[in-house]
């Protein structure tokens, strides 16, 4: 066991004898331990995470976003009688009553307890396990609906402002061309240059006051949901780092873009890439079954285009890394990031052919 650990459990009071703690997951931000108590016969589970401050350098933002989320979380899931230890994380205070507990090293730990009888998928299996997690996303959605967004602290500002990403990283990193690779990737530059009207449309929708300031995720992978063992259906959403304020249409528009490629984010054939109609609707399906009642028309209008502007936003994202020499985003071969952005926009492109029927399918559902 970590010699740090045995510092730090004592520090939240977990209940019963420590069986073992050892490294748990596959995340590549925090390092994670599940650690295992009994208590009189009865096996208790911990996550204790110890986070990287490096990437999230405001602790108590980040834990006061959480912990607020969690108990509000917590209090509606218990109104609609629902089970709220499995339905939402459970984070645990130290003895001392903080949310998180700062070691001697510096380093600082915090802890939830784990989500018995539970599994998570890295990949999508199908459309149907792909349309459970919009129920659990859009769940996510409807029951933070009233919950004043702009009490949380937005820790990655200008996160999916995509106007801003545009103006201020995009076009100074074409500008400067740091890493001397602008003229192997001029398709790729004119692709964004050619659809910059794109970017500004949400940002423009929030200012006229169209589109609500809501809780988001920011992270809707697939393996950010958990699923009962049993059954595949979804309990909670986990990995709650990201939430701040932002639009319901960058939590379903990223997980379309996630999880409704028909290819791998960095597959390097593009013939490959395009848009699976069926995961689309699958996901939209689960999404607005749970949270259709709470969002509004335009929120409705614009799920569709979402879907498109949070792709051509990522591809920006990895030309823009490209072009500065890869500083950012971890890759694995000098071409990574160019490679990921051509299959983006390969994606952007075939979500353009299909812009109709994607919107066609949110009309249907709507009713």
């Amino acid at each position: 066991m970590d010699i740090m650990l045995r510092e730090v459990l004592p520090q939240f009071n977990f209940k019963g004898t420590l069986k073992d703690c050892s490294i748990f997951g596959s995340g590549h931000i925090n390092t994670t331990y599940l650690a295992v108590y009994d208590d009189n016969g009865t096996e208790r589970k911990y996550v204790v995470q110890m986070v990287n401050t490096s990437v999230f350098k405001d602790m108590d933002s980040l834990m006061d976003n959480i912990f607020s989320v969690t108990s509000f979380l917590r209090s509606r899931i218990k109104e609609e009688g629902g089970d709220a230890d499995r339905e939402t994380l459970h984070f645990i205070k130290t003895a001392n009553g903080e949310k998180y507990y700062r070691a001697s090293n510096g380093n600082c730990y915090r802890a939830y307890v784990f989500v018995s009888d539970s599994v998570s998928y890295n990949s999508v299996p199908n459309a149907r396990l792909f349309g459970e997690s919009g129920v659990a996303f859009g769940r996510f959605q409807r029951r933070l609906s009233d919950f004043p967004a702009q009490t949380l602290s937005e820790t990655i500002p200008n996160f999916h402002n995509t106007q801003y990403r545009y103006e201020n990283e995009f076009l100074p990193a074409v500008s400067a061309d740091a890493a001397g690779r602008a003229a192997s990737c001029r398709e790729q530059i004119d692709f964004v240059t050619s659809r910059r009207d794109y970017c500004p449309r949400l940002v423009e929708l929030i200012k006229k006051g169209s589109l609500p300031l809501r809780v988001t995720h920011n992270d809707t992978k697939l393996n950010n949901v958990m699923f009962d063992a049993g059954g595949e259906k979804a309990i909670c959403v986990i990995d709650l780092d990201t939430v701040m304020p932002g639009l319901a249409l960058y939590d379903f528009g990223d997980s379309i873009r996630f999880g409704a490629n028909t290819a791998a984010e960095d597959e390097a054939d593009t013939s490959k890439v395009s848009v699976d109609l069926d995961y689309f609707k699958a996901y939209a399906r689960g999404f607005l079954s749970e949270a259709g009642e709470a969002l509004n028309q335009c929120e409705k209008d614009n799920l569709a285009f979402s879907a498109l502007l949070m792709t051509f936003e990522c591809g920006m994202r990895f030309l823009t890394d490209y072009l500065n020499g890869d500083v950012y985003f971890k890759t694995a071969y000098p071409q990574h990031n160019l490679v990921r952005a051509k299959n983006q926009f390969a994606l952007v492109a075939d979500m353009e052919k299909h812009m109709d029927e994607m919107n066609s399918i949110i009309a249907s559902l709507c009713g």
